[in-house]
């Protein structure tokens, strides 16, 4: 097993998601704000979710005899139209996904942070696959319909 490689890539996660989180933490209240009470109560619990995988991470890092780094979080704009803020957060879920498959294939030789990162890809294969269905219907039943089901 290469402790190192387990570390980096469970730091680099730790940085990333915690800086989504945060993300979606404010995309939540902002949204609760315009009355949109589901949606934004979809994206609070989120951060609580994703703050959760942290933990895990973060955990694991250390047992690995690790150091923690937070190394900051980017700039991001925050969207204020939910359908607008759904269409971003599902193309950084995508890349977020397709990083993860990668990421899976360097990590066979530490079976334990390997069963604890394909928990969480499949956790983030979720959101990913509701973001399409609430694309999708947005395309059926249209915006305004779709954003009256959030209030």
């Amino acid at each position: 097993m290469d402790a190192k490689k387990s570390i980096e890539a469970l730091q680099f996660f730790v940085t990333g998601l915690t800086e989504g989180a945060l993300v979606h933490k404010m995309q939540g209240q902002i949204f609760k704000s315009q009355g949109f009470e589901k949606l934004g109560k979809k994206y609070v619990d989120h951060f609580t979710e994703e703050m959760e995988w942290v933990e895990k991470f973060v955990e694991r890092i250390l047992d690995l005899g690790g150091e923690i780094k937070f190394d900051g979080a980017k700039s991001r704009e925050l969207i204020s139209n939910p359908i607008e803020y759904i269409k971003a957060d599902l193309d950084i879920q995508k890349a977020g996904v397709d990083l993860l498959y990668k990421c899976m294939e360097t990590l066979t030789n530490d079976p334990t942070t390997y069963d604890i990162m394909k928990a969480y890809l499949a956790d983030e294969e979720e959101d990913l696959y509701w973001s399409q269905g609430a694309l999708e219907m947005i395309e059926c039943i249209g915006a305004q319909n779709w954003l009256f089901t959030q209030i």
